[in-house]
Protein backbone atom coordinates (compact mmCIF):
# COMPACT_ATOMS: atom_id res chain seq x y z
CA UNK A 1 0.00 0.00 0.00
CA UNK A 2 1.50 3.59 -0.61
CA UNK A 3 2.22 5.94 2.11
CA UNK A 4 -0.78 8.42 2.37
CA UNK A 5 -1.14 10.99 5.64
CA UNK A 6 -4.09 11.12 7.58
CA UNK A 7 -6.13 14.68 8.85
CA UNK A 8 -8.91 14.35 10.96
CA UNK A 9 -11.55 17.37 10.03
CA UNK A 10 -13.48 19.21 12.91
CA UNK A 11 -15.70 20.79 10.79
CA UNK A 12 -17.36 20.77 7.54
CA UNK A 13 -15.68 23.84 6.23
CA UNK A 14 -12.49 22.12 7.65
CA UNK A 15 -12.58 19.53 5.61
CA UNK A 16 -13.51 21.19 2.29
CA UNK A 17 -10.07 22.75 3.04
CA UNK A 18 -7.98 20.04 4.00
CA UNK A 19 -9.33 18.38 0.59
CA UNK A 20 -9.13 21.57 -1.73
CA UNK A 21 -5.44 21.93 -0.64
CA UNK A 22 -4.35 18.05 -1.81
CA UNK A 23 -5.87 17.74 -5.12
CA UNK A 24 -4.81 13.41 -4.11
CA UNK A 25 -6.23 13.56 -1.24
CA UNK A 26 -9.84 11.76 -0.38
CA UNK A 27 -12.76 11.79 2.10
CA UNK A 28 -12.73 8.92 4.35
CA UNK A 29 -15.82 7.66 6.18
CA UNK A 30 -16.36 4.30 7.08
CA UNK A 31 -13.70 3.04 5.62
CA UNK A 32 -15.57 -0.17 4.29
CA UNK A 33 -15.12 0.10 0.46
CA UNK A 34 -11.87 3.10 0.04
CA UNK A 35 -10.06 1.48 2.50
CA UNK A 36 -10.27 -2.05 0.39
CA UNK A 37 -9.01 -0.31 -2.95
CA UNK A 38 -6.51 1.13 -1.17
CA UNK A 39 -4.80 -2.37 -0.31
CA UNK A 40 -5.24 -3.57 -4.05
CA UNK A 41 -3.85 0.22 -5.51
CA UNK A 42 -6.95 0.99 -6.92
CA UNK A 43 -6.74 3.86 -4.99
CA UNK A 44 -3.47 5.63 -4.05
CA UNK A 45 -4.73 8.82 -2.36
CA UNK A 46 -1.51 10.73 -0.57
CA UNK A 47 -4.01 11.78 2.14
CA UNK A 48 -7.30 10.75 4.01
CA UNK A 49 -9.78 13.69 4.95
CA UNK A 50 -11.29 11.27 8.12
CA UNK A 51 -14.96 13.04 7.91
CA UNK A 52 -16.58 10.27 10.88
CA UNK A 53 -16.58 12.80 13.18
CA UNK A 54 -18.61 15.71 11.91
CA UNK A 55 -21.67 16.88 13.49
CA UNK A 56 -23.89 14.97 10.36
CA UNK A 57 -24.74 11.71 12.45
CA UNK A 58 -28.64 12.56 13.36
CA UNK A 59 -31.60 11.60 11.37
CA UNK A 60 -34.30 13.95 12.15
CA UNK A 61 -37.73 14.82 10.60
CA UNK A 62 -38.72 17.89 8.16
CA UNK A 63 -41.24 20.03 8.32
CA UNK A 64 -43.14 18.42 5.11
CA UNK A 65 -42.85 15.17 6.86
CA UNK A 66 -40.15 13.79 5.56
CA UNK A 67 -36.77 12.63 6.89
CA UNK A 68 -33.12 14.18 6.82
CA UNK A 69 -30.59 11.81 7.17
CA UNK A 70 -26.72 12.84 7.57
CA UNK A 71 -23.52 11.92 5.79
CA UNK A 72 -21.73 10.01 8.71
CA UNK A 73 -25.10 8.25 10.17
CA UNK A 74 -24.29 4.64 10.39
CA UNK A 75 -26.02 1.90 8.07
CA UNK A 76 -26.74 0.04 11.32
CA UNK A 77 -27.97 3.49 12.54
CA UNK A 78 -30.20 4.10 9.68
CA UNK A 79 -31.69 0.34 9.41
CA UNK A 80 -32.95 0.50 13.68
CA UNK A 81 -34.30 4.02 13.33
CA UNK A 82 -37.92 3.59 14.17
CA UNK A 83 -38.81 6.61 11.48
CA UNK A 84 -37.25 4.76 9.18
CA UNK A 85 -38.59 1.36 9.94
CA UNK A 86 -42.20 2.81 10.18
CA UNK A 87 -42.48 5.12 7.24
CA UNK A 88 -39.89 3.48 4.80
CA UNK A 89 -39.64 -0.13 5.78
CA UNK A 90 -37.63 -0.86 1.95
CA UNK A 91 -35.14 1.37 3.35
CA UNK A 92 -34.65 -0.67 6.50
CA UNK A 93 -35.06 -3.66 4.40
CA UNK A 94 -32.39 -2.50 1.74
CA UNK A 95 -29.41 -1.60 4.34
CA UNK A 96 -30.09 -4.74 6.46
CA UNK A 97 -29.40 -6.98 3.11
CA UNK A 98 -26.17 -5.10 2.30
CA UNK A 99 -22.71 -6.70 4.24
CA UNK A 100 -22.61 -7.87 7.36
CA UNK A 101 -23.32 -6.52 10.81
CA UNK A 102 -19.73 -5.11 11.34
CA UNK A 103 -19.54 -3.51 8.39
CA UNK A 104 -22.43 -2.00 8.61
CA UNK A 105 -21.82 -0.63 12.21
CA UNK A 106 -19.04 1.37 9.97
CA UNK A 107 -19.99 2.05 7.07
CA UNK A 108 -21.54 5.96 6.57
CA UNK A 109 -24.66 6.81 4.57
CA UNK A 110 -22.50 9.34 2.04
CA UNK A 111 -19.92 6.79 1.82
CA UNK A 112 -22.20 3.75 0.79
CA UNK A 113 -23.32 6.28 -2.31
CA UNK A 114 -20.19 6.95 -3.34
CA UNK A 115 -18.93 3.49 -3.06
CA UNK A 116 -17.25 1.73 -6.86
CA UNK A 117 -18.33 -0.97 -8.79
CA UNK A 118 -17.18 -4.42 -7.33
CA UNK A 119 -16.46 -5.95 -11.23
CA UNK A 120 -13.10 -8.48 -10.88
CA UNK A 121 -11.57 -6.62 -13.67
CA UNK A 122 -11.53 -3.31 -11.98
CA UNK A 123 -10.39 -4.64 -8.84
CA UNK A 124 -7.68 -6.28 -10.37
CA UNK A 125 -4.95 -3.26 -11.79
CA UNK A 126 -3.23 -6.12 -13.70
CA UNK A 127 -5.97 -5.75 -16.47
CA UNK A 128 -7.48 -3.20 -18.61
CA UNK A 129 -10.50 -1.09 -17.22
CA UNK A 130 -12.59 1.92 -18.61
CA UNK A 131 -13.17 2.89 -15.35
CA UNK A 132 -9.92 2.53 -13.86
CA UNK A 133 -7.33 3.98 -16.44
CA UNK A 134 -9.91 5.93 -19.33
CA UNK A 135 -9.03 3.92 -22.71
CA UNK A 136 -7.81 0.87 -22.03
CA UNK A 137 -10.87 -1.41 -22.54
CA UNK A 138 -13.47 -3.43 -21.09
CA UNK A 139 -12.70 -7.10 -20.86
CA UNK A 140 -15.71 -7.92 -18.86
CA UNK A 141 -17.75 -7.41 -22.46
CA UNK A 142 -15.96 -10.48 -24.03
CA UNK A 143 -14.39 -11.91 -20.42
CA UNK A 144 -16.77 -12.72 -17.03
CA UNK A 145 -19.80 -10.83 -16.76
CA UNK A 146 -22.10 -12.96 -15.15
CA UNK A 147 -22.99 -10.28 -12.76
CA UNK A 148 -22.46 -7.39 -15.49
CA UNK A 149 -25.40 -4.39 -16.51
CA UNK A 150 -28.07 -5.23 -18.84
CA UNK A 151 -29.36 -1.68 -18.47
CA UNK A 152 -27.93 1.44 -19.45
CA UNK A 153 -24.33 0.42 -20.15
CA UNK A 154 -22.09 1.01 -23.46
CA UNK A 155 -19.30 -0.39 -25.11
CA UNK A 156 -16.66 1.43 -22.72
CA UNK A 157 -18.30 -0.24 -19.41
CA UNK A 158 -20.40 -2.74 -18.35
CA UNK A 159 -20.29 -2.98 -14.22
CA UNK A 160 -22.74 -2.56 -12.31
CA UNK A 161 -23.51 -0.06 -8.77
CA UNK A 162 -23.06 -2.35 -5.50
CA UNK A 163 -25.46 -0.37 -3.50
CA UNK A 164 -28.84 -1.56 -2.00
CA UNK A 165 -29.32 1.59 0.45
CA UNK A 166 -29.03 3.78 -3.13
CA UNK A 167 -31.85 1.64 -4.44
CA UNK A 168 -34.15 2.32 -1.81
CA UNK A 169 -33.77 5.72 -1.63
CA UNK A 170 -33.72 6.01 -5.66
CA UNK A 171 -37.38 4.57 -4.88
CA UNK A 172 -38.61 7.24 -2.41
CA UNK A 173 -37.07 10.33 -4.77
CA UNK A 174 -34.20 10.95 -2.51
CA UNK A 175 -32.44 14.24 -2.64
CA UNK A 176 -28.08 14.33 -1.87
CA UNK A 177 -26.80 17.50 -0.19
CA UNK A 178 -23.57 18.38 -0.67
CA UNK A 179 -21.20 21.19 0.49
CA UNK A 180 -17.99 23.15 -1.33
CA UNK A 181 -15.81 25.42 -1.06
CA UNK A 182 -18.33 27.78 -3.47
CA UNK A 183 -21.27 26.70 -1.16
CA UNK A 184 -24.19 24.07 -0.75
CA UNK A 185 -25.67 22.12 -3.42
CA UNK A 186 -28.58 19.87 -4.37
CA UNK A 187 -28.80 16.80 -6.64
CA UNK A 188 -31.72 14.37 -6.55
CA UNK A 189 -30.13 11.15 -6.16
CA UNK A 190 -31.21 9.58 -9.67
CA UNK A 191 -29.31 12.49 -10.90
CA UNK A 192 -26.55 11.93 -8.55
CA UNK A 193 -24.81 9.00 -11.00
CA UNK A 194 -23.48 10.04 -14.53
CA UNK A 195 -24.78 7.63 -17.19
CA UNK A 196 -21.55 5.88 -18.73
CA UNK A 197 -21.18 6.95 -22.16
CA UNK A 198 -17.76 6.66 -23.20
CA UNK A 199 -16.66 8.28 -19.79
CA UNK A 200 -17.08 5.30 -17.63
CA UNK A 201 -14.19 7.37 -15.20
CA UNK A 202 -16.67 10.06 -14.73
CA UNK A 203 -19.03 8.54 -11.81
CA UNK A 204 -20.96 11.06 -10.23
CA UNK A 205 -22.22 14.63 -10.96
CA UNK A 206 -20.48 16.10 -7.77
CA UNK A 207 -18.53 19.10 -7.98
CA UNK A 208 -14.95 18.18 -7.78
CA UNK A 209 -14.15 18.59 -3.89
CA UNK A 210 -17.73 18.02 -3.05
CA UNK A 211 -18.66 16.36 0.16
CA UNK A 212 -22.01 15.02 0.81
CA UNK A 213 -23.35 16.05 3.97
CA UNK A 214 -26.72 14.23 3.86
CA UNK A 215 -29.85 12.83 2.39
CA UNK A 216 -33.14 14.17 2.50
CA UNK A 217 -36.54 12.05 1.75
CA UNK A 218 -39.41 13.44 0.80
CA UNK A 219 -42.61 12.58 2.78
CA UNK A 220 -43.32 8.83 1.75
CA UNK A 221 -46.44 8.41 -0.39
CA UNK A 222 -49.78 8.20 1.44
CA UNK A 223 -51.02 4.30 1.72
CA UNK A 224 -48.29 3.11 0.27
CA UNK A 225 -46.73 0.02 1.41
CA UNK A 226 -42.83 -0.63 0.38
CA UNK A 227 -40.61 -3.71 0.19
CA UNK A 228 -36.68 -4.22 -0.73
CA UNK A 229 -36.07 -7.69 -2.02
CA UNK A 230 -32.35 -8.94 -3.25
CA UNK A 231 -31.26 -11.64 -4.95
CA UNK A 232 -28.02 -12.85 -4.50
CA UNK A 233 -25.76 -16.42 -5.07
CA UNK A 234 -25.37 -17.10 -1.31
CA UNK A 235 -28.13 -16.63 1.70
CA UNK A 236 -25.85 -13.64 3.07
CA UNK A 237 -22.73 -11.40 3.10
CA UNK A 238 -23.36 -11.00 -1.14
CA UNK A 239 -23.55 -8.52 -3.47
CA UNK A 240 -26.73 -8.95 -5.39
CA UNK A 241 -27.28 -10.31 -8.68
CA UNK A 242 -30.76 -8.82 -8.62
CA UNK A 243 -32.67 -6.55 -6.94
CA UNK A 244 -35.99 -4.02 -6.53
CA UNK A 245 -37.13 -1.65 -4.24
CA UNK A 246 -41.20 -1.02 -4.41
CA UNK A 247 -43.37 1.00 -2.89
CA UNK A 248 -47.61 0.49 -3.87
CA UNK A 249 -50.61 2.88 -3.37
CA UNK A 250 -53.79 1.10 -4.59
CA UNK A 251 -57.44 2.63 -3.75
CA UNK A 252 -60.42 1.30 -5.33
CA UNK A 253 -58.21 -1.68 -6.79
CA UNK A 254 -56.57 0.41 -9.08
CA UNK A 255 -53.03 1.60 -8.66
CA UNK A 256 -52.65 4.96 -7.62
CA UNK A 257 -48.76 5.53 -7.01
CA UNK A 258 -46.08 3.39 -7.79
CA UNK A 259 -42.54 3.71 -7.21
CA UNK A 260 -39.56 0.80 -8.73
CA UNK A 261 -36.08 0.66 -8.68
CA UNK A 262 -34.08 -1.51 -10.00
CA UNK A 263 -30.28 -2.55 -8.38
CA UNK A 264 -27.19 -4.48 -9.90
CA UNK A 265 -28.51 -4.38 -13.79
CA UNK A 266 -27.05 -0.85 -14.33
CA UNK A 267 -23.84 1.51 -13.48
CA UNK A 268 -26.48 3.81 -11.09
CA UNK A 269 -29.71 2.48 -9.40
CA UNK A 270 -32.00 2.30 -12.03
CA UNK A 271 -35.33 3.87 -11.61
CA UNK A 272 -38.09 2.31 -13.70
CA UNK A 273 -40.01 5.17 -14.70
CA UNK A 274 -41.07 3.47 -17.60
CA UNK A 275 -42.68 0.37 -15.67
CA UNK A 276 -44.11 3.17 -13.17
CA UNK A 277 -45.79 4.92 -16.39
CA UNK A 278 -47.51 1.11 -17.62
CA UNK A 279 -48.88 0.52 -14.03
CA UNK A 280 -50.43 3.93 -13.06
CA UNK A 281 -53.83 4.23 -12.95
CA UNK A 282 -54.15 0.39 -13.96
CA UNK A 283 -55.06 -2.86 -12.33
CA UNK A 284 -53.69 -4.62 -9.63
CA UNK A 285 -52.98 -8.02 -11.09
CA UNK A 286 -49.76 -10.31 -11.86
CA UNK A 287 -50.72 -9.75 -16.12
CA UNK A 288 -50.51 -6.05 -15.50
CA UNK A 289 -47.29 -6.24 -13.09
CA UNK A 290 -45.73 -8.45 -15.23
CA UNK A 291 -46.77 -6.01 -18.94
CA UNK A 292 -44.99 -3.13 -16.57
CA UNK A 293 -41.95 -5.05 -15.99
CA UNK A 294 -42.02 -5.68 -19.54
CA UNK A 295 -42.22 -2.10 -20.91
CA UNK A 296 -39.11 -1.27 -18.15
CA UNK A 297 -36.81 -4.72 -19.57
CA UNK A 298 -37.39 -3.60 -23.36
CA UNK A 299 -34.79 -1.14 -22.99
CA UNK A 300 -32.36 -4.46 -21.68
CA UNK A 301 -29.33 -5.35 -23.74
CA UNK A 302 -27.88 -8.44 -21.85
CA UNK A 303 -24.59 -9.68 -22.68
CA UNK A 304 -24.24 -13.53 -23.58
CA UNK A 305 -23.85 -14.64 -20.01
CA UNK A 306 -26.16 -12.43 -18.17
CA UNK A 307 -29.48 -12.62 -19.95
CA UNK A 308 -30.97 -14.79 -17.08
CA UNK A 309 -31.07 -10.73 -15.11
CA UNK A 310 -33.92 -9.86 -17.43
CA UNK A 311 -36.29 -13.15 -16.61
CA UNK A 312 -34.96 -12.44 -13.20
CA UNK A 313 -36.32 -8.51 -13.06
CA UNK A 314 -39.28 -9.48 -14.29
CA UNK A 315 -39.93 -12.21 -12.02
CA UNK A 316 -38.94 -9.83 -9.31
CA UNK A 317 -41.20 -7.01 -9.91
CA UNK A 318 -44.06 -9.65 -10.74
CA UNK A 319 -43.65 -11.20 -7.09
CA UNK A 320 -42.63 -8.15 -4.79
CA UNK A 321 -46.02 -5.75 -6.51
CA UNK A 322 -48.13 -9.01 -6.19
CA UNK A 323 -47.05 -9.11 -2.34
CA UNK A 324 -47.77 -5.47 -1.80
CA UNK A 325 -50.92 -5.67 -3.14
CA UNK A 326 -51.68 -8.06 -0.71
CA UNK A 327 -50.74 -6.34 1.54
CA UNK A 328 -52.66 -3.10 0.55
CA UNK A 329 -55.41 -4.88 0.75
CA UNK A 330 -55.59 -5.80 4.36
Amino acid sequence: MKEFGYERAADVSGALALLDADPDARFLGGGTNLVDLMKTGVERPARLVDVRELPLDRIESTEDGGLRIGATVTNSDLAAHPDVRRRYPALTQAVLAGASGQLRNMATVGGNLLQRTRCGYFADVSKPCNKRVPGSGCPAIEGEHHNHAILGASDHCVATHPSDLGVALAAFDAVVSYETTDGPGELPLTDLYLPVGDTPHLETALPPGALITGVTLPPAPAGAVSRYRKVRERASYAFAIGSIAAALDVRDGVVHEVRLAFGAVASRPWRARAAEAALTGGPVDAAAFAAAADAELAAARPLPHNGYKVTLMRNLVVAVLSELAEEAAR
